[in-house]
This record gives C-alpha cells, structure tokens and sequence, in this order.
C-alpha cells in the first residue's frame, strides 16, 4: 500500500478542498472548506453555474452564503462523511451574530436537501466562538472550531462540547521558524506537529471525545508525524504526494486510557492565555483577518460577474 492507503487505515483523511476532481480522485472521508478554499473554488468550471446562480441574487451577502452552500452541497454528494462550512469571520467575537449566521447557513443546506448531520459548522475559537459551539452543540449543529493555536483554545472547546477541532500544524510552524530565524526543525522538533500531538495525547487522557484534526500541513512528513490522529485534513498536493510514496507509514498517535481530570476553564484563564502565549495570539488575529479578507475578495468576485464569468 502507498503511505496514504495506510494512512486510511489509522487515520480519517479529510480532504481541505473544494476541487471536486481531487476528491474524486483520492476519495476522502470528509471535506473541509474556509473562506480561502470557497474563493479558489468559485473560479473552478464545475462551479460556473453555481457562481451565475449566486450573482444573479443581486445581494451580495445572500449570494455569498449561497454559494458556499451551493459548493458545500456539491461536496456532500461526493464524500459519504462530514463537508465543514465556515462562517463569516467578521462574525468571530459576536456569539449572537455567530449562531444566526450558523442555523441560516443549516437552514440553506435543508432548502437543498442536505441533513444537518452531514455538516460541521466551523467557528474561529474564540471565547465568543466557544460559546456559540455550546449553544449549536445543544441544537444538534455539530461544530468545527477552527484556527486552534494553543492547548487552551482546546481545552475550552472540548469543555463547550463542540464535536471537532482543528489546531493548525503549518502555521505555528512559520510562526516559530520566522520569530527564531530556524530554517528547518527535525520532524519531532516541530513546534506545530508537536503542540497537535499535546492536544491529541491531553484529549485522551483527560477523556474528552472531541475529535482531533490537524490541519494546516507544509509537508507530507508533517501528515506522517500525526499518523494515528483522529482526523488529518490535508491539501489535494500532499495527498497526491503521499499517494506517490510506498514507503511504511508508522502510527505514531494512539489511544490513550482517560486518567486525569481538570477544572472547567474560565474566561479570565482562556482569555490570559492567550495574551500569555504571542504566537497563539497573533496567528489566531492573522487567521481571522486572512479569512476576512479573502471573503472580501470574493465579494468583490460577485459583484463583478462579467469578469467571473469571463
């Protein structure tokens, strides 16, 4: 088997994008999608008439929201698991606005005959979005919490309830390389592969069921380190790298018997560790910013649909 058939068999492998010939053509389990991922898929052929429908809405803001239902759709009738589809980040420390922006974006995957089981909610974990997770959680609206930096932004998710998390490994690792001039880390010295391996190994320990996805990957030899995570969501580029590769793949995170327990995290501690750890903090603020900014570009794309449909 190549390594990413024996990934298949310790791991669930998602796939993070929205290009329906990738997943084709490695057959994930699940998708994940973000503000980035909807904008590079709008300009793909299999979504033209999906993009026409949406500009013809005339609002932009409806339009945006149903393309990315239109694209999340389009997924679920290939992948026989999970499509995650993220919410607005300018949302991202409104709880209130958060929740109307997820239970709208569910009602639109019901107008299309998507269940609510076949879709994760992602919310930027903030305080604010941990406690919309709660709510949703309750409502049966399962949730990925995205843009996890930190042990803490775990912790509180898991404590919300939310069904999944995803820490992302490649980002805490350009943080880390840029702010100490390291060219290179040795695998098992990565600073990103290695705060995804904390997560997993506290969350097993501590008994939490939230599901551990790593995301984020710069390389296939990042994926290869989390082997055994509960889920990986990896680029069409590094699937097709480790679908070249036969060489044995090692399980390297396994399950571990619950044996520790800790208190309910606080505001005042989520809140303080994050301005205690500066990489969590700035790549948390980066990532938020980034997903804003590319909503905007795509915004931009349906406001103009002569140049979309150019």
């Amino acid at each position: 088997m190549n390594a990413l058939e024996q990934l298949k068999q310790m791991t669930v492998v998602v796939a993070d994008t929205g290009d329906l010939d990738a997943i084709r053509k490695y057959q994930p389990q699940d998708c994940t999608t973000n503000p980035s991922l909807i904008l590079k898929a709008a300009s793909l052929s299999g979504y033209a008439q999906a993009l026409k429908e949406a500009q013809e809405l005339g609002e932009v803001e409806a339009a945006i929201d149903q393309l990315t239902v239109r694209i999340g759709t389009e997924l679920t009738r290939i992948v026989p698991g999970y499509v995650s589809t993220e919410v607005d980040a300018r949302l991202s420390f409104d709880t209130d606005a958060m929740l109307t922006k997820a239970r709208h974006l569910i009602n639109l995957y019901a107008a299309q005959g998507v269940s609510r089981d076949r879709i994760l909610i992602k919310l930027a974990t903030t305080w604010e979005g941990v406690q919309a997770a709660r709510v949703l959680e309750a409502e049966g609206i399962r949730c990925n919490m995205t843009l996890v930096f930190s042990l803490e932004q775990a912790v509180a998710a898991a404590q919300a309830g939310a069904y999944l998390i995803s820490p992302f490994v490649g980002r805490i690792t350009d943080w880390y390389k840029k702010s100490t001039g390291t060219a290179d880390y040795a695998i098992d010295e990565d600073p990103g592969v290695q705060s995804v391996r904390t997560i997993y190994r506290h969350f097993k320990t501590h008994g939490y069921p939230t599901v551990v996805m790593g995301a984020s990957f710069r390389s296939a030899a990042q994926v290869r380190a989390l082997a055994g995570c509960d889920r990986l969501t990896v680029s069409p580029a590094l699937l097709g790298e480790l679908a070249g590769d036969n060489s044995p793949l090692e399980q390297v995170l396994k399950d571990e018997p619950a044996t520790e327990k800790e208190a309910a995290m606080t505001e005042a501690d989520f809140r303080w560790a994050l301005a205690a750890n500066p990489m969590a903090n700035e790549k948390l603020a980066e990532g938020i910013r980034g997903f804003h900014e590319d909503t905007e570009k795509l915004r931009a794309l349906l406001l103009t649909p002569q140049t979309a449909t150019a």
